[in-house]
């Protein structure tokens, strides 16, 4: 293992996020990650996928781990980053554990429904035993035991609630649904969020002793159970149907999590922002203006308005990517402060030393 972390390093990000979470830390948090390093160790013969379940069942979960330790080694993480890897099964995996198709790409996950079933006829039961279920288990205590604290593991892609839904009523199903049998949607939704919490308890068991915190696919640390909750489905509704069919459930998730984001994704979300920003338990929001939306500080309002409500924001590039620091400069410089504000920076070890002296004016060492 040659990993470019250790246990003094785990203390500082502990410290820094809990102060950041808290609203006590004057300053963004700012991830750099350099890529490109020598990683110490040979490569494995097994190819580096983006989606977790791109591996066949019959590839050992041991051998994606070493496959991921490679890639780890191939990095350092300086700032407030910190190795992790995100087992990715795609968003809203709890579909598939609930019957739903997982369909595998290379570069994508499609989950379809097990039949073409009217609303009346789905029924959302824990199921405590799934093939998709139990690799997603095995592949996390294959990694837990590996590591043993080393890297963090966040918590898979279980999806919105409202969005696993409509995995079983695609297309425009669920939303004439909504007015046809809006009692019926409500119904499923809660049961969805019962499962929600059950796998969310499961695979927290299989990692608890040895993961550092909690995290979620968007890299954020926690010292507490958190998410980044979500509703791409929203993207169809106006304010009205949101406040009656997401925020309910929404809410009463912010409440039973420890800590709380929301990933508000593309202009068609933005009518709920203020929706979201007054549910008292939701701590922040990450704001993706989505392909085409123009640069991020185009966005400089939307940021003002969260954290005008008391909330943290996750600047995200337009591309859903990493921050160039020319790019981050700006935005911070603009908005007049950075705190409450986390970023991720990804450059070739290269850029190392005019990075770094960049952000030290932020007192990021």
């Amino acid at each position: 293992m040659s990993i470019d972390f250790s246990e003094q390093r785990w203390q500082k990000v502990k410290q820094d996020y809990q102060l950041w979470w808290a609203g006590q830390l004057d300053r963004p948090l700012v991830q750099v990650v350099f890529t490109d390093c020598d990683p110490g160790r040979d490569e494995p013969d097994l190819p580096s996928y983006g989606f977790t379940s791109f591996y066949d069942l019959s590839v050992p979960a041991e051998k994606i781990v070493d496959r991921w330790d490679y890639d780890l080694s191939c990095q350092r993480f300086l700032g407030d980053a910190f190795p992790r890897i995100f087992p990715n099964f795609g968003p809203g995996v709890i579909a598939a554990f609930l019957g739903a198709k997982l369909e595998n790409r290379e570069d994508t996950v499609w989950f379809h429904p097990p039949a073409d079933l009217d609303i009346t006829e789905i029924d959302f039961k824990y199921i405590t035993r799934s093939a998709w279920l139990d690799r997603v288990k095995d592949i996390y205590k294959a990694a837990a035991e590996y590591w043993q604290g080393l890297v963090q593991l966040p918590m898979t892609d279980l999806g919105g609630n409202l969005d696993i839904l409509a995995t079983f009523r695609p297309g425009d199903k669920l939303l004439l649904d909504l007015y046809d049998s809006p009692e019926k949607v409500k119904r499923l939704t809660w049961q969805a969020h019962d499962c929600w919490f059950k796998y969310y308890q499961e695979i927290d068991a299989v990692i608890k002793s040895k993961n550092p915190g909690y995290s979620a696919w968007a890299g954020i640390f926690c010292p507490e159970p958190y998410y980044m909750l979500q509703c791409d489905f929203s993207y169809m509704i106006g304010p009205g149907m949101f406040d009656e069919f997401v925020k309910p459930e929404l809410t009463k998730s912010c409440q039973r999590l420890g800590k709380s984001f929301y990933h508000l994704d593309g202009p068609g979300e933005l009518p709920h922002l203020d929706s979201l920003l007054s549910i008292e338990e939701l701590d922040g929001i990450q704001w993706v203006p989505g392909a085409g939306q123009g640069p991020m500080n185009r966005w400089l309002d939307v940021y003002r308005r969260i954290r005008g409500a008391g909330k943290l924001v996750q600047l995200i590039n337009v591309d859903a990517k990493a921050i160039p620091i020319d790019v981050l400069d700006e935005v911070l410089n603009r908005l007049g402060s950075g705190k409450g504000l986390i970023a991720l920076i990804r450059a070739p070890v290269s850029e190392e030393e005019r990075i770094m002296k960049r952000l030290a004016q932020y007192n990021i060492t």
